[in-house]
């Protein structure tokens, strides 16, 4: 069996420099490579090896026309690249597996929940539609929505079923209240006046009261500071974030299924229900 080629080994600095970082939080892996070409002095053939791929594949990530969506090759190039435990963090990985703990019921091998990672919701949104059309319940936790469900060519509205009546998917929408203290401290992190961001989930809230008498549709105001959002399809998730720096659609979104033993579907499921229990409906 042929063995496969050593790792790069970039110098520990490289790791901590801004431009560095700021490609693995933003998963622009074109990025990446270039900074391995700056920082270990090596070629898209020696990348290519390294990372198990080929060196078009390589020049066509580095050039921008082809972007990395898969798990398993966000790995590979992880571990190609001998990246330390912080830089795989901001890529959206788990530690280096030889330091993994928790038994195999949390390894990401033998219970893969997360099957594919998107570099934004840009990139999901081909799958995230179908799934929802397919779907007979979706829940959608989110700020304002409305570039989730409130406005004619969002990603979710034309999946609702209008001319169904309410017998076909079964929506429930969490939007932050604008009128709590999480939404002045949310438009502050995004550099958004409060009265813009309460505005808009207002207008999600009268886009969906428009929905609410031709399908089965439920919404609520939640009170906390955002953190996740969640898009989910039966018993299918489509997991991003919320930060200081970034949008939650801005964010990589992590496809999510549900496994025998594994704590991401319920944990998330767990956390929504505790949401919708404490929220107010508006809808």
């Amino acid at each position: 069996m042929p063995m496969r080629p050593a790792s790069i080994e970039l110098p520990d600095w490289a790791w901590e420099r801004a431009e560095v970082r700021e490609a693995l939080r933003a998963r622009d892996m074109g990025a990446v490579f270039r900074c391995v070409q700056r920082y270990a002095g090596v070629s898209q053939a020696r990348i290519a090896s390294a990372a198990d791929m080929t060196q078009g594949r390589v020049n066509e990530i580095i050039n921008g026309r082809r972007e990395i969506s898969r798990l398993d090759v966000y790995e590979r190039i992880a571990d190609g690249l001998n990246m330390p435990d912080d830089a795989r963090h901001l890529l959206g990985l788990a530690a280096g597996r030889e330091k993994r703990g928790g038994g195999a019921a949390f390894d990401l091998a033998a219970f893969p929940e997360v099957v594919r990672v998107y570099a934004s919701q840009a990139s999901a949104r081909e799958e995230i539609q179908q799934q929802a059309r397919a779907a007979g319940q979706l829940d959608v936790l989110a700020v304002r929505g409305l570039g989730l469900i409130g406005l004619n060519d969002s990603l979710l509205r034309a999946c609702l079923p209008r001319e169904q009546g309410g017998n076909g998917l079964r929506t429930r929408v969490l939007l932050l209240d604008p009128d709590s203290a999480a939404l002045a401290h949310r438009a502050a992190e995004i550099g958004e006046s409060v009265e813009s961001l309460a505005d808009g989930v207002r207008l999600a809230e009268a886009r969906l009261r428009e929905l609410a008498d031709s399908c089965d549709l439920r919404a609520y105001r939640y009170g906390m500071l955002p953190t996740w959002r969640m898009i989910r399809t039966d018993a299918t998730m489509f997991i991003s974030a919320f930060d200081a720096g970034w949008e939650g659609h801005e964010s990589a979104t992590y496809k999510v299924v549900e496994t025998p033993h594994g704590p991401l579907c319920r944990g998330f499921r767990r956390m929504f229900e505790a949401l919708v229990d404490t929220a107010e409906r508006t809808i």
